[in-house]
């Protein structure tokens, strides 16, 4: 049985589903309360990933979904009329997808601007999405119409995320729906070698996950890993770019105690 991942199912997602939990412990003004709160929301998140982890574990087990590396996957597309079908964010999609690929996300970013959505964007960034650059995500309830306008239910569907993680979410929606011939594309794009699977767009597809302040000073898995085969002139980039920062940081501290210093002068005269 594949690793399912979970560790990294509650990176990608968590601050989605911390958003709610992050407001009503704002709102709260009893300690008591917002402990008991954070732990009836911890104990519900571990209820689901568990479930969640047990119904993909039967499906895959049960062979409802056939597992598929990404060479394989590349594989399957040029010998078969298999459709690769790509259900990631816009974010990661636009940085690199797969040739001929048919793209309905079963989540993406959240463009709507409510009391609510605003809410959710700034407690996600505050919350690492600064450091990471994952964006406020939605479930898209239409996901299933899409895929059903496009696809009978007798196509053979390759179904692909960057992780591999949505793209069990996504089998398991399709399956539940009538969709009999799922092949599921294990450890998603990110796992993919550049020979595997035909590219398009500026990324390679392991970087196209990443994002926010760790990727432009490269401190990602996915850079170091890259670092490690590009050699130093790689790594010398990055290092330039926290070079700049640092300056940056001193530059903009100097500058505040200039001002503080001119108006306190003012003050004083």
């Amino acid at each position: 049985m594949p690793a399912l991942g979970l560790g990294t199912y509650s990176s990608e997602n968590r601050e989605v589903a911390q958003q709610v939990i992050l407001m009503a412990l704002k709102c709260n003004r009893s300690g008591i309360r917002m402990q008991v709160v954070e732990e009836e929301y911890e104990l519900k998140q571990a209820k689901d990933m568990a479930a969640a982890k047990k119904r993909w574990d039967a499906m895959l087990r049960d062979k409802k979904v056939k597992i598929l590396t990404p060479r394989e996957a590349g594989y399957a597309i040029q010998l078969s009329d298999k459709v690769l079908l790509d259900v990631r964010p816009s974010t990661e999609c636009t940085k690199a997808w797969v040739k001929g690929s048919t793209w309905i996300p079963i989540f993406d970013v959240d463009n709507s601007f409510d009391a609510g959505t605003l809410s959710r964007k700034m407690t996600n960034f505050m919350m690492g999405g600064w450091w990471s650059g994952v964006p406020a995500l939605s479930f898209d309830n239409k996901f299933l119409s899409k895929v059903e306008e496009k696809f009978p239910k007798d196509t053979d569907l390759i179904v692909a995320c960057q992780k591999g993680l949505r793209s069990l979410a996504a089998c398991e929606l399709l399956y539940n729906a009538g969709y009999r011939n799922l092949f599921w594309v294990q450890g998603g794009l990110e796992a993919a070698e550049e020979e595997d699977l035909e590219r398009e767009g500026p990324q390679p597809f392991k970087l196209a996950g990443i994002g926010g302040v760790s990727e432009f000073l490269g401190w990602t898995d996915q850079q170091r890993a890259a670092a490690a085969k590009e050699g130093w002139g790689y790594r010398l980039v990055f290092s330039a770019r926290l070079v700049g920062v640092v300056l940056v940081a001193d530059a903009l501290f100097f500058g505040a105690q200039q001002v503080g210093r001119y108006i306190q002068d003012l003050r004083a005269h």
